[in-house]
């Protein structure tokens, strides 16, 4: 289980960098500290991008039974710094099963607390794909 909720929180880490991110805190990591609560809430990654700030969350399938996720991601995506009062922009990672159901949930929020969401799609690209597979055996000039 924490095997799986590490590759999660780095292929997470990953989105930030791909935007510019440097990671400052996260979860299950080797040289950086846990990142705190925020307000009642865990968080998995705190980042920064020059003087502008983010917070990386993984949402399970449990998550999604919880009545209080609306809650959570409204609280996570409406913070601001303590004294430049600037917007902390929300990553939100989600398996690609739960994505749908992820983008109606936010959908459904205020359009300023849906434009500080960022939604992605954490699906783990070492595995191989049965596509790419069977391209290879049809290109083989020579057996």
């Amino acid at each position: 289980m924490e095997e799986n909720a590490r590759k999660k929180v780095d292929l997470l880490v990953n989105q930030f960098w791909k935007k510019g991110y440097l990671t400052v805190s996260r979860k299950y990591g080797t040289y950086l500290p846990e990142p705190g609560l925020v307000g009642r809430f865990n968080v998995d990654i705190i980042a920064k991008h020059k003087n502008d700030y983010a917070i990386g969350i993984n949402l399970s399938a449990k998550d999604f039974s919880d009545n209080n996720l609306s809650e959570k991601l409204i609280y996570l995506a409406t913070r601001h710094t303590k004294y430049t009062n600037k917007k902390v922009k929300l990553f939100v990672g989600v398996s690609a099963s739960n994505y749908r159901q992820a983008k109606m949930l936010i959908d459904n929020f205020e359009e300023e607390v849906q434009k500080n969401i960022s939604l992605f799609r954490i699906v783990d690209d070492s595995l191989p794909s049965i596509r790419r597979k069977r391209n290879r055996d049809s290109n083989v000039l020579f057996s």
